[in-house]
């Protein structure tokens, strides 16, 4: 009985134990490809709308009808008012001002609500991203952007832009670098754009689990990167043959009131004029705007297999 009981769990016990060292090389690959890295930020903007405020013209006066209007003396709507301007001249203006309230209701109605009121204090912006993959090599954009970070004020305009800017030339000045790129663009109303943008920058961020330097509105914050651990528990390490398959990627968030028309990479040409386009952003257009790069700490760089895990849509250039 015992014999038949062993001959007839002996194939299961094979086949768990081929499943669980099936399952073990999964994990213990993913865990390399997944292993902490370190990740750096920076940026600032403003999604507020414009300010509603309203001052009185200069030089302006009160005429006896109520109304103000400039240049002092009576209001030539007053002349024109039943009544000599008494009590009914003043009934009279508060009908013309419901029915000209009526008359520009109806008129947003038919132009479907894109009013004056709406394009100014709620305007169209365009979210741009580009991503660029680096060779490891290029430790120098790494070193700009630390140098950056500590001291570009983001919390200016002229702060904002300055970051664009020496970004994007640090970026362009070195195309022998250059691996991987991605672009893309989608508009947005300034009401919202702020949570476009914000779900943009969080799903980079959210690649690697150690931020180790960030600026955001002018507010400097860094930590110590956690060390590299592999599947094992053990420090990780690359072997001098590896080298050459370690990456940097640096990604550049733009939000503007100016439309940008960002072109697909399928080579270096389109990578070349991504960069000019966003870096050529006017300071008055710019609304915010991030660097975000990984990894960030000395030592630290990407695999191929991190490149697959977390950057999917990346072309090669």
């Amino acid at each position: 009985m015992i014999d038949k009981l062993r001959a007839f769990l002996k194939p299961m016990v094979k086949s768990f134990v081929a499943v669980g060292l099936v399952l073990t090389l999964i994990f213990a690959q993913t865990g390399d490809a997944l292993a902490a890295r370190s990740g750096g930020r920076i940026g600032g903007g403003s999604f507020r709308a414009p300010s509603r405020g309203y001052s009185t013209p200069s030089g302006g006066g009160y005429g006896r009808g109520g109304g103000y209007y400039p240049g002092g003396g009576l209001s030539p709507l007053f002349w024109f008012l039943p009544f000599g301007g008494g009590g009914g001249g003043l009934f009279s203006l508060l009908i013309m001002l419901a029915v000209g309230g009526f008359l520009l209701q109806t008129f947003r109605r038919v132009t479907g609500g894109d009013s004056f009121e709406g394009d100014v204090y709620n305007p169209q912006v365009s979210i741009a991203q580009i991503q660029v993959g680096l060779l490891a090599d290029a430790r120098s954009v790494q070193s700009k952007l630390d140098q950056l970070a500590e001291t570009v004020n983001t919390d200016t305009p002229s702060g904002r832009m300055h970051l664009l800017q020496e970004t994007s030339l640090e970026l362009l000045r070195h195309p022998e670098y250059w691996t991987y790129g991605k672009t893309s663009t989608q508009q947005a109303k300034l009401d919202r754009a702020e949570a476009v943008f914000n779900q943009l920058s969080l799903n980079e961020r959210g690649k690697f689990t150690t931020e180790t330097l960030s600026k955001v509105n002018n507010q400097l914050r860094q930590a110590e990167a956690n060390p590299v651990l592999n599947s094992t528990g053990e420090l990780a390490t690359v072997a001098p043959e590896q080298e050459r398959a370690e990456y940097i990627i640096v990604t550049l968030l733009v939000a503007a009131t100016r439309s940008l028309e960002l072109p697909k990479i399928n080579g270096e040409s389109d990578l070349r004029q991504a960069l000019q386009t966003l870096g050529s952003v006017d300071a008055s257009a710019l609304v915010a705007i991030e660097a975000i790069w990984t990894p960030q700490a000395n030592g630290d760089a990407l695999t191929t297999d991190d490149i697959l895990a977390h950057y999917p849509d990346l072309k090669l250039v």
